[in-house]
């Protein structure tokens, strides 16, 4: 595996120019193979005024910790420029972000010096197409701190079948803890501090562009926004599922189920009750 080394971490926005290149000149067929390269940022701090900002759109408090889910977003720079800048198999534009995975190991001080690497894990087939993760680690030193799971879905035909979906378990006695108006510039506050710019989440005019009636919420902001409201153990494992988008403006309800070790939340809209996203927090 190749490795490249970074002082600092990239701009995501300095990989739009090639991105926007992916819708003139598309990805030849061949043979899908994801590269074998890492990418790491040998040491670097938070810069504690952008945190401040993520903090405030996502509900986190400035309690001198660092949110885990927050290293995971600055790992979405390493991402954008590994799909952009190695032998990246599928169109970037058309993604669908449908799992995220993250355990923290222990809380990180906002002033620790830290270490985050990003790698390309398995591609696997899909009922709608291929779907690949990217791994994400974070070090203090030689100690890993948080680990997170990012999976993408590239929609195409695919001859292969998926492996056989296990039973999901019986739905949780979910209880409703609170109601949330969301606006219709969340997708702008949120890009400004996650430099995601993704047309879908700006502004609806763009995302009728691409097959979206409305503007919709970051999935990584709708899992951020949930965690905000639970009450985090030191040591945890958030798992969550993208299920259907959040448009802006909208109403959503947040649910939760505790049990002893974790605890299953649900973000649904308020008028259908559909599921956004659903997902679980365990103490580890």
């Amino acid at each position: 595996m190749n490795t490249r080394h970074f002082s600092q971490l990239p701009k995501p926005y300095l990989a739009y120019p090639k991105v926007i290149q992916g819708l003139v000149f598309k990805k030849p067929k061949a043979e899908k193979v994801l590269p074998q390269v890492e990418y790491v940022v040998d040491s670097f701090k938070v810069d504690q005024k952008h945190l401040k900002i993520y903090n405030e759109v996502c509900g986190f408090k400035n309690n001198g910790y660092i949110p885990a889910i927050y290293l995971t977003v600055l790992s979405q720079s390493l991402q954008m420029h590994m799909m952009t800048s190695e032998a990246f198999p599928f169109p970037i534009l058309g993604l669908v972000h449908i799992r995220n995975q993250i355990k923290q190991y222990r809380k990180i001080g906002v002033n620790e010096s830290l270490m985050l690497s990003c790698k390309f894990g398995e591609l696997q087939p899909h009922d709608k197409g291929m779907q690949f993760d990217f791994i994400t680690t974070v070090k203090a030193g030689d100690q890993v701190v948080v680990e997170a799971l990012t999976t993408y879905l590239c929609r195409q035909k695919n001859s292969v079948k998926a492996a056989a979906k296990v039973a999901e378990n019986k739905t949780p006695a979910y209880q409703l803890n609170g109601e949330w108006e969301v606006s219709e510039n969340t997708g702008r506050r949120y890009a400004m501090t996650s430099g995601d710019f993704n047309l879908i989440h700006i502004h609806a005019l763009t995302a009728k562009a691409f097959g979206f009636k409305q503007a919709i919420a970051h999935g990584m902001w709708s899992k951020a926004k949930a965690l905000a409201n639970l009450s985090l153990p030191d040591a945890y494992e958030a798992d969550v599922w993208f299920k259907l988008p959040v448009y802006l403006p909208s109403k959503v309800e947040f649910l939760t189920a505790q049990a002893v070790n974790e605890t299953d939340f649900l973000i649904r809209n308020s008028k259908n009750q559909k599921p956004h996203v659903s997902g679980s927090v365990k103490a580890i």
